[in-house]
C-alpha cells in the first residue's frame, strides 16, 4: 500500500478505453472491509447499473456489512454484500439495502457515465 496515507489509499477506478478516475478507499470508514478489498487488488468485472444512480462491479471480495449506511452522496464508493459488488454512486441516493461506505472518487464522476453495460470497470493502485 505505497500510495495514499495511512488513513487512505489512492486508487484508479478505470472504465477500460474510456475513463481513468482517482479515487480513495479510507481505511476509517470500514476498516475490514477496505483491508479485504485492498489485499485483493486488482479488482475487474463487468459494467452494470441500478436505475441511473448507481454503476456497480462484482468482486469475489467476501465480507458483511460493515458500518452500514443507506443514504450515500454523488462520488461515494461502497461495498455492497449482495453480489460481492463495488458500487460507485453517479446521484445522492437512499438505497433500499444497507451497504458500507468505503471511499470516495476524487474528480467528476460524470466520466462514468460514458461507460455501458457489460464494459470492464478495474480498480487498481496508482502507479
Amino acid at each position: 500500500m505505497s500510495a495514499g496515507s495511512v488513513s487512505g489509499l489512492r486508487l484508479i477506478l478505470e472504465v477500460k478505453g474510456k475513463a481513468k478516475l482517482n479515487c480513495e478507499l479510507k481505511r476509517h470508514l470500514s476498516p475490514k472491509t477496505v483491508g479485504l478489498i485492498s489485499r485483493s487488488l486488482p479488482l475487474s468485472g463487468n459494467t452494470h447499473f441500478l436505475g441511473q444512480s448507481i454503476v456497480y462491479f462484482e468482486t469475489m471480495v467476501n465480507s458483511g456489512v460493515e458500518r452500514q449506511r443507506k443514504e450515500f452522496k454523488k462520488g461515494d464508493i461502497a461495498f455492497s454484500p449482495t453480489g460481492s459488488s463495488i458500487c460507485i454512486f453517479v446521484a445522492d441516493v437512499i438505497t433500499t439495502k444497507p451497504m458500507t461506505p468505503i471511499g470516495k472518487i476524487l474528480e467528476d464522476v460524470e466520466l462514468l457515465k460514458s461507460a455501458k453495460p457489460g464494459d470492464v470497470l478495474s480498480l487498481y493502485e496508482v502507479g
